[in-house]
């Protein structure tokens, strides 16, 4: 008998992790497209965010006041460090980094320098189209369209609010997005606000 139910199960198996599975995907909504995005946002957190001209990162030598401070990101992707000449940051995370600042000071005076790098400013994201100040704002962790929208002044009499065009930093094409959830704008982003048809 046991051996029965055994053959049963084993042949059950299957099955049941396929149901799972699609039980899974329909509850969290996991499409392939939700599974990027949703990588997208984890590398919006501090300790995984891949830095990036214009940011502007807090660094901290230990026992080395004149070192530390703040440095931006220029446009070639490095950062300026005393002791350490220039250093590229951009495509690094702020751990990558550390280890990069270490590095470069290691051939030079200091032995066996200790360094913290944290995100002091991200770089800015960029509003456009039906908006009443389109621009470039300062971005804030978790930032929303409808955010962004607000910080712009709002929409236009003109605006279609219930979507919004988005092209990701690294992005060459806009992305449609629906507004009747909340849609996450990452530094370095372009929201761009259509013009409803009457």
């Amino acid at each position: 008998m046991q051996h029965i139910w055994g053959r049963r199960y084993l042949l059950l198996l299957p099955l049941a992790l396929s149901a799972c599975s699609a039980i899974a995907d329909s509850t969290t909504g996991a499409t392939p497209e939700s599974r990027i995005r949703a990588a997208y946002a984890e590398s919006s957190d501090a300790s995984s965010y891949v830095l990036g001209p214009s940011d502007r990162v807090r660094l901290k030598v230990y026992g080395e006041n004149d070192i530390s401070g703040e440095y931006e990101i220029d446009a070639n992707g490095l950062i300026s460090v005393p002791l350490a000449g220039r250093v590229k940051a951009s495509g690094l995370t702020t751990r990558e980094l550390e280890k990069a600042v270490v590095s470069a000071l290691s051939k030079g005076l200091l032995r066996d320098p200790r360094v913290n790098v944290e995100v002091a400013t991200y770089r800015p994201f960029y509003i456009l189209g039906e908006v009443k100040r389109a621009g470039e704002y300062p971005y804030k962790s978790g930032l929303t369209v409808l955010d962004a929208v607000a910080s712009a002044g709002g929409f236009t009499y003109r605006a279609n609010e219930r979507k919004a065009f988005i092209r990701r930093k690294g992005s060459g094409a806009e992305e449609s997005y629906a507004l009747d959830a909340p849609v996450q704008v990452f530094p370095g982003d372009n929201v761009r606000i259509p013009e409803r048809y009457f």
